[in-house]
């Protein structure tokens, strides 16, 4: 990434991240600004984020102090939809395959899924999924019964359903979450 490109990507997160206070109560620009400071690998995802319209931004602290960015677009990122879960589920697919799966762009993204406690703490900062759904991270138990599961809110609420994890829907996508 170039030094300009850099710079560009760092306005569009801060002009985000001071449009949008109540995601991170507490948290000052200038601490997000000193974590990134020198954070190449970081930094290159949250810019594969951006680009794929995930609209990334500071939505708390984890329990180790580290900042927790998330995917913060209204609905499920547009350049991240119609993908199943997972490699198995893909090559499990004979016909009618999707582009790729979830869990392949997030690792080639350099996020992780967002898991059902990260996507409770995104819905307690803003409403978002209201037409789309999005993969959350699923239990080695779930997934080994050829399961895995998303989130989405409807009727005022927070859901989370299963689905098989080789399905896939241009209304669902992914979230990602990286800590810094």
């Amino acid at each position: 990434m170039t030094a300009k490109e850099r710079d560009a990507l760092l306005r569009a997160l801060q002009a985000r991240f001071e449009a949008n206070p109540r995601r991170h109560a507490g948290i000052a620009w200038a601490d997000v600004a000193a974590r990134l400071d020198g954070a190449t690998a970081a930094l290159g995802s949250l810019r594969a984020m951006e680009a794929s319209g995930g609209e990334p931004d500071v939505i708390g602290r984890d329990a180790a102090g580290q900042l927790v960015f998330c995917d913060c677009s209204a609905e499920s990122p547009a350049g991240r939809r119609s993908l199943c879960f997972d490699g198995a589920a893909l090559d499990a697919r004979k016909e009618a395959k999707p582009a790729g799966s979830a869990m392949q762009a997030a690792a080639a993204m350099g996020v992780a899924l967002t898991t059902e406690e990260d996507y409770r703490a995104l819905q307690a900062v803003g409403e978002f999924d209201l037409k789309t759904s999005s993969w959350i991270a699923t239990p080695p138990d779930v997934r080994a019964l050829g399961g895995a599961l998303f989130g989405d809110r409807r009727y005022g609420r927070v859901f989370t359903y299963h689905n098989g994890a080789q399905s896939y829907y241009a209304a669902r996508g992914f979230r990602g979450v990286l800590r810094v």
